[in-house]
């Protein structure tokens, strides 16, 4: 079992900046690919980044390119999304996930956090 917690979410005005922890307890931390999604409510959820397993490689949804950055730290079991220039349309809940192998799915996610974006 791998557990999830996220935070850092709260309210910000379009144009300001985030940054989202994760952090993960349980199996080992680095086996897995970790990544982040989001949800408003009455829609499906959807894939905002990805970091592979030894940080050799990164994944942006089109919608948050060049505005938001995935980072790990293997040390410190924790995944990280820094959101720059946020709009409102980046209003929803994040969550955390994490996988060994994301073709077959997402193994763990965490509760998620909120992020609200005013404009």
């Amino acid at each position: 079992q791998v557990q999830l917690v996220e935070s850092g979410g709260g309210l910000v005005q379009a144009g300001g900046s985030l940054r989202l922890p994760c952090a993960a307890s349980g199996r080992t931390f680095s086996n897995y690919a970790m990544g982040w999604f989001r949800q408003v409510p009455g829609k499906v959820r959807e894939f905002v980044a990805a970091v592979s397993w030894n940080i050799g490689s990164t994944l942006y949804a089109d919608s948050v390119k060049g505005r938001f950055t995935i980072s790990r730290d293997n040390a410190k079991n924790t995944v990280y999304l820094q959101m720059n220039n946020l709009k409102s349309e980046d209003t929803a809940v994040y969550y955390c996930a994490a996988g060994t192998n994301w073709s077959n799915g997402i193994d763990y996610w965490g509760k998620g956090t909120l992020v609200t974006v005013s404009s």
